[in-house]
């Protein structure tokens, strides 16, 4: 069946990250799922952490994600809990993906892994696809839509969808201040920065926890899904590895540590994944001020937030770098994130500065 132009389609495999596309077919036998052949196996490249392939059968469409190889941080890539979470916010928050099934023998194909099925529609990274545009009023109302969404995920019961064992209560902020700095402590090589000022500014300024609720901890236009008809619909939410219970403000903060605008300087253009330089887009301060109306939520100064987002977005680009350093991956895009990670520390001083704390 042909697709709709611009549906997000996997490219070839990787060298050294191939599938045993036979031994899951199997395996999704015993589930009773009724796979025929041996299907055709892609991978997706926008990722920079766990693999993620598509399996195309004759009646199945389906993806499978699973853990990187190499060193991995403790409470990363964890497949049951990313698996988990989704499959119990399905009934309420129908943008997530239909799991299929988790598996947790390692033998199989060499880590855990699960099967989801495909949500056919495109995905709005640095660049729209060939042939796919949007006007600026568009742009506008797919940013709205984006931000409704957060707040919709934020809103969300948790006891009712069982998830309230997803996190660790009050604190999340101190948490995610301590644990990130151990984090980059941990990966950090000889060519990238300390980040000593910034780490000591952010545990100096832990403000109170908003409230806590779900979030999903890594809010990207790149793992948003649109429907191809309407652009401005979101039809998918995908990556929900870092999903947790935590302070709403800080996904807004983390989210913000991608958001590129058409008037930034050179270096921050280079870490943009998602069209946010398109006529129409909002800039930072507008999606605050349009978060927090939406959400109810106020805040004296966001910078915190902002730094923070930046300095997490740092510490897991240190984390991939350092599989990169280490050989243990051999994807050519991590090789210059070591001058990413510098211009972060700077960025993350430069909004320190501005922000008179």
């Amino acid at each position: 069946m042909t697709e709709a132009k611009g549906i997000d389609r996997a490219g070839k495999v990787r060298a050294g990250e191939e599938l045993n596309a036979e031994a899951v077919s199997q395996w999704l036998h015993a589930l009773g799922v009724p796979v025929e052949g041996t299907p055709e196996v892609t991978q997706f490249s926008g990722g920079a952490s766990n693999w993620t392939y598509r399996l195309q059968y004759s009646q199945h469409d389906l993806i499978l994600r699973r853990p990187p190889a190499g060193t991995k941080a403790k409470s990363a890539h964890d497949m049951g809990r990313e698996y988990n979470v989704q499959k119990a916010l399905k009934p309420f928050y129908p943008a997530v993906p239909t799991m299929i099934g988790l598996c947790e023998d390692e033998t199989l194909i060499g880590a855990q892994f699960y099967v989801m099925e495909r949500i056919a529609g495109i995905i709005p990274r640095r660049r729209l696809p060939q042939g796919v545009t949007l006007n600026a009023g568009d742009t506008r109302r797919l940013c709205e839509t984006m931000l409704d969404k957060l707040v919709e995920l934020h809103r969300i019961d948790i006891a009712e969808a069982g998830l309230e064992s997803l996190g660790k209560g009050a604190g999340y902020v101190q948490r995610q201040v301590s644990g990130w700095s151990d984090r980059y402590g941990k990966a950090r090589t000889w060519n990238t920065p300390t980040f000593k000022f910034v780490r000591e500014w952010l545990a100096a300024n832990i403000p109170n926890d908003a409230h806590t609720c779900l979030i999903h901890n890594d809010w990207r236009f790149d793992n948003l899904v649109l429907n191809p008809k309407d652009l401005t619909n979101i039809i998918g939410v995908l990556d929900w590895e870092m999903a947790t219970l935590g302070d709403p403000l800080m996904d807004l903060g983390s989210m913000l540590a991608y958001w590129v605008e058409a008037g930034d300087p050179y270096l921050m253009k280079l870490t943009q994944r998602q069209p946010t330089t398109l006529s129409g887009m909002m800039k930072r301060g507008e999606v605050v001020d349009y978060y927090l109306q939406k959400s109810g939520l106020k805040v004296d100064n966001f910078a915190f937030y902002e730094v923070f987002g930046l300095f997490r977005l740092a510490a897991i680009a240190q984390q991939i770098y350092y599989r990169y350093y280490h050989r243990q991956t051999r994807n050519p895009a991590f090789k210059n994130l070591w001058i990413m990670i510098n211009y972060f520390d700077w960025r993350c001083r430069r909004i320190i500065r501005q922000s008179g704390k």
